[in-house]
């Protein structure tokens, strides 16, 4: 059975795939409406936490957040199953996909075969929605490509049960219950708040604003403590965090600055046209950041590349991000 579903691209899957759910059961709600309301964006730098052997930069709230957040303050009833054997796991899906309903799955991107070969890389929490079976393939609403994909059912078992960090186990989910009416009212203002008391009131230091000026001062330090060859991959690590890998920093301040420009409608409130111009500006210089720390990566860096001129851009960040939490939280 193929389930008459809207497939819109998103900028990133846990967004796009929450609100391509919510619209399908008649909750018209953007992509960047989702992120602002599950309070998507934040910073934390953790360095006791290694990828591919290199501290972690993350510049968005847990995976999973979001679509938690969002359908708890929607009010939506969510049915979520994860499964130990992964044949019961393919029996689940396709029952409900023979139900007509859409279906939420977490997996394991470097196992989907739909994805370019330089973007197959080892993240056990790609989500997308399995939308019909056609014999042994599957088709999926995978919010980062511009059509729905077809995937094996080899292949979509072996993504979902991928092996390492955060493994899926399967993981799937259906909504059960949809409310008729949904006001965004609320939902805007708790996320806003949420959001503020995480980049502003956060006790530990390496997360939120504190964050981005603790990164900041270590950066700096970088080539005198370990070396240029060290210092540029730790330097890329943090580039491809921000730029490749969940859309971004830079990407997700753009996605915030959106839900904003929403957020002046919904409350007719046209301070938050302002505070959406002001996000749009940092998350212009967080590219800027990207372009001077990718000069030095590729060996590109001239006089005003240097890691002291990166922690300042940094720095500026950081100060324009908590003037305009400070007035985000004084607004709500």
């Amino acid at each position: 059975m193929e389930i008459p579903f809207t497939h819109r691209q998103s900028a990133h899957c846990e967004t796009g795939t929450t609100s391509n759910l919510l619209n399908h059961y008649g909750v018209p709600v953007s992509e960047a409406m989702v992120f602002g309301i599950g309070a998507g964006l934040f910073f934390g730098y953790l360095p006791f936490i290694k990828l591919n052997n290199l501290p972690l930069t993350t510049f968005r709230s847990a995976t999973g957040a979001i679509f938690k957040r969002t359908t708890r303050e929607l009010a939506i009833k969510v049915e979520t199953q994860r499964f130990r054997d992964p044949e019961k796991a393919m029996v689940a899906l396709d029952s409900k996909l023979d139900q007509g309903i859409p279906v939420g799955i977490q997996t394991g991107a470097y196992w989907l075969p739909y994805f370019p070969p330089a973007f197959r890389f080892h993240f056990n929490m790609h989500n997308s929605i399995v939308i019909a079976k056609r014999d042994d393939e599957y088709l999926i609403s995978d919010p980062v490509f511009p059509e729905p994909v077809l995937c094996s059912a080899h292949h979509l078992k072996l993504a979902r049960f991928a092996k390492g960090t955060l493994a899926p186990k399967g993981k799937m989910y259906v909504f059960r219950e949809v409310p008729q009416h949904v006001d965004l009212m609320q939902p805007i203002k708790k996320g806003i708040k949420v959001l503020t008391n995480a980049m502003l009131k956060n006790p530990v230091p390496l997360l939120g604003v504190r964050g981005i000026r603790y990164l900041a001062g270590q950066l700096e330090k970088w080539p005198r403590k370990f070396g240029k060859d060290q210092a540029l991959l730790y330097l890329g690590q943090v580039v491809r965090m921000q730029e490749e890998i969940g859309t971004g920093g830079a990407g997700f301040r753009f996605i915030f600055a959106a839900f904003l420009q929403e957020a002046a409608s919904t409350l007719e409130d046209n301070r938050f046209q302002a505070y959406s111009e002001r996000m749009t500006q940092i998350g212009d210089h967080w590219r800027e950041f990207a372009v001077v720390a990718a000069r030095n990566c590729k060996g590109r860096a001239g006089e005003n590349d240097s890691y002291a001129v990166m922690a300042r851009i940094l720095i500026e960040c950081a100060d324009q991000e908590e003037l305009l939490y400070q007035d985000l939280a004084n607004s709500i």
